[in-house]
This record gives C-alpha cells, sequence and structure tokens, in this order.
C-alpha cells in the first residue's frame, strides 16, 4: 500500500510546537472588521492550542 499524503490544507493551519502543542488561529478575522471592537479583534488575533478532543479528527485530516 502507498504511502498516504499529509493534507496540504492542514498542513498551512496548524503548527506542531517543540513540545508536542497543536497551535491554530482563531477565526472571524478576515472581514465586517468595522462592526467590531478593538479588543475582540485583539483577541481574535491571538493564536491558541487545539484541544485534546479535535486532535483525533484533525490527525485524520491530516492522512487524508
Amino acid at each position: 500500500m502507498p504511502k498516504l499524503k499529509s493534507s496540504s490544507s492542514v498542513k498551512k493551519r496548524f503548527k506542531i510546537t517543540s513540545s508536542g502543542y497543536v497551535l491554530r488561529r482563531k477565526a472571524s478575522k478576515s472581514h465586517l472588521l468595522e462592526k467590531k471592537s478593538q479588543s475582540r479583534k485583539k483577541n481574535l488575533s491571538r493564536v491558541v492550542k487545539v484541544y485534546p478532543g479535535d486532535l483525533k479528527g484533525l490527525l485524520q485530516k491530516y492522512l487524508t
């Protein structure tokens, strides 16, 4: 059986740190920004860890 390719979209959207955490960016920061407050936009631009419960599905997508 041939080796599975890693999904390019997942490679671009997520980063794995040296300590093993998976990081992602928050949604809702690309358009319609006029009505969002400065503090909300600042909070949305942060990078956050992926919850352990979501990692299983993420790994499946990474390998398809």
